[in-house]
């Protein structure tokens, strides 16, 4: 049976405050006692329909996940209009909100063959390694764009060097769905909350969690 969209996007922001939960876990770990206080979150906009599922998923999140950190390709303008206009509605209805923006060279061109996605790739890695350095976030919400593989990439070494634990929850796109996409498929093996819309995905991919659709 279906899930309504409306229950179910809620239900997906209520996975993303387990991670969040999760966050403070590890935090606790680490430095022997709680933690309480906002979320900081990393978000990465895709061109397409990508920011525009993400932004939909944004709007049932509390106002605790600040600051949000939004990063997308340094061509995509129209990203950078949508997260713009997004903010600005949300700040009319809260004041806490915080949230800066970031643009690294795109991963992969529409098309692009995989040999040189790999050199576009490391080439976007080298601008992602400083940034999630700099900003440290406590979580990473992205769904499908190629931008966002540089970006986890960047999160996990923080993790492997033992800076910070950085939890990643990646939510396949709607349009997935028979194959998951190329980031998908990367990420699916990296993330800790792995998130799809189709039921044929759960089947085939056992570690992610179905939740109808939520966007």
């Amino acid at each position: 049976m279906e899930v309504p969209g409306a229950l179910s996007a809620l239900v997906a922001a209520i996975v993303v405050s387990a991670a969040s939960v999760r966050v403070w876990q590890v935090v606790r770990r680490r430095r022997g006692g709680p933690r309480t206080g906002p979320v900081s979150l990393v978000v990465v906009a895709g061109s397409g329909g990508h920011t525009t599922e993400i932004l939909r998923l944004l709007g049932s999140l509390s106002p605790a996940y600040r600051p949000r950190h939004y990063i997308f390709a340094d061509t995509d303008e129209m990203s950078a209009e949508k997260i713009c206009s997004f903010e600005q509605n949300r700040s009319e209805k809260s004041s806490q909100t915080a949230y800066t923006t970031h643009r690294i060279p795109r991963s992969r061109e529409v098309q692009q063959s995989w040999v040189s996605s790999i050199l576009t790739t490391l080439y976007a890695m080298f601008y992602s390694l400083p940034l999630i350095f700099r900003l440290q976030p406590d979580l990473i919400l992205c769904n499908g764009p190629g931008t966002c593989v540089p970006i986890c990439a960047s999160a996990l070494l923080l993790g492997i060097l033992g800076v910070k634990k950085v939890i990643i929850v990646y939510v396949e796109s709607l349009c997935r769905v028979e194959t998951l996409s190329l980031s998908g498929k990367i990420l699916y093996y990296f993330s800790d909350y792995f998130i799809v819309q189709w039921p044929n995905l759960k089947e085939k991919y056992p570690k992610s969690v179905y939740l109808g659709r939520i966007v």
